[in-house]
């Protein structure tokens, strides 16, 4: 729907192509209705839901992806194509080499990956680098101050590569915007739901715990303001709540209540403070943000005006604990 969406935007407002840079990714399979559960095709397998050949980084689904994704957009071509994640199934010969074929055929500008684990970026980088394929520029991967598990070898492999790091969800769905408050049943079970989906084959996920003072008060009144709150079209259609990354982990708590602290500290918003954490790392190009206003993506933009110390930098990662990737496989 979004590639829809924004393909009518740019014939109705008669947009300049040569003016934009449009990304898109390739690898799950694209609903046959605006009311596609998605969940759903995660946890049956797109194979069981009547989409045989309609995903994964096969040379027929690639293809099929760019001209499928040029029709919605309705542009002559694609500036960045992203792999959505890791193909098990499909051989990084066979992925590399129809990758690299899309953008000489002229329908692709540059390529990028997003969200795998270092090694499988490494050894597809380097393969095409190896056979004189297209490599890739860019790496869409989930990193935020609930979510660093990047550091440890991602980051630096990007480095090395001198690719740039261009994260997704940076505010944690939200998390980083707003005062910590004990997660929900629902969302507690839906990060119990999301561990066990994504894990490593073979492990175990923990279920977490929900917090002791789930009924309290401010658990309530927490739920009745995230029903009063103004929703996306993408939120109200979301399969998870809102609230589902204060239940990552119980080092969720002391980092938001110290973002929160920060934050009245320069006069910004959390938000403004959590992306400038993210933006003030090496590796990182630019955060992909989402809103639901104009005036939600003026107050995010000013996060480049917001300057943390090595100090702040500091206080705000300490009390972090890793746990392991999450909504990678």
């Amino acid at each position: 729907m979004s590639e829809v969406a924004l393909g009518k935007a740019i014939k109705k407002l008669g947009l300049p192509r040569e003016e934009l840079v449009i990304m898109t990714k390739v690898r799950h399979p694209v609903g046959k209705t605006a009311d596609t559960n998605a969940v759903e095709l995660f946890v049956k397998g797109p194979d069981n839901c009547g989409y045989v050949n309609q995903h994964g980084l096969s040379r027929k689904h690639i293809f099929d992806s760019v001209q499928a994704s040029l029709k919605r957009l309705q542009v002559d071509y694609i500036d960045v194509l992203q792999c959505h994640r890791f193909d098990y199934a499909t051989p990084i010969e066979e992925t590399m080499k129809a990758l690299h074929d899309v953008v000489q055929a002229g329908y692709v500008r540059y390529i990028g990956m997003s969200s795998c684990f270092a090694w499988q970026f490494h050894v597809m980088q380097n393969y095409a680098i190896t056979n004189h394929l297209t490599p890739f520029i860019s790496m869409s991967n989930q990193y935020s101050l609930l979510h660093r598990e990047e550091e440890r070898e991602m980051m630096p492999t990007l480095k090395h590569f001198g690719v740039g790091s261009i994260p997704w969800s940076p505010l944690a769905r939200g998390a980083l915007t707003r005062p910590y408050a004990p997660p929900s049943a629902e969302a507690v079970q839906a990060m119990a739901m999301i561990k066990a989906v994504f894990a490593a084959p073979g492990s175990k996920p923990k279920q977490p715990s929900a917090p002791p003072s789930q009924q309290s008060a401010a658990a309530v009144a927490t739920e009745t303001a995230e029903q009063a709150r103004v929703r996306s079209a993408r939120e109200d259609s979301d399969e998870l709540p809102a609230d589902v990354y204060f239940a990552l982990s119980d080092g969720s708590k002391p980092i938001v209540e110290r973002l929160e602290e920060i934050a009245k500290k320069h006069k910004a918003t959390m938000a403004q403070v959590a992306l400038a954490w993210v933006m003030a790392k090496d590796s990182v190009s630019a955060p992909i943000v989402g809103t639901t206003s104009l005036s939600k993506l003026d107050d995010l933009i000013g996060a480049v005006n917001v300057h943390l110390s090595e100090e702040e930098m500091e206080y705000l990662e300490e009390p972090y604990k890793p746990m392991g990737h999450l909504l990678y496989n």
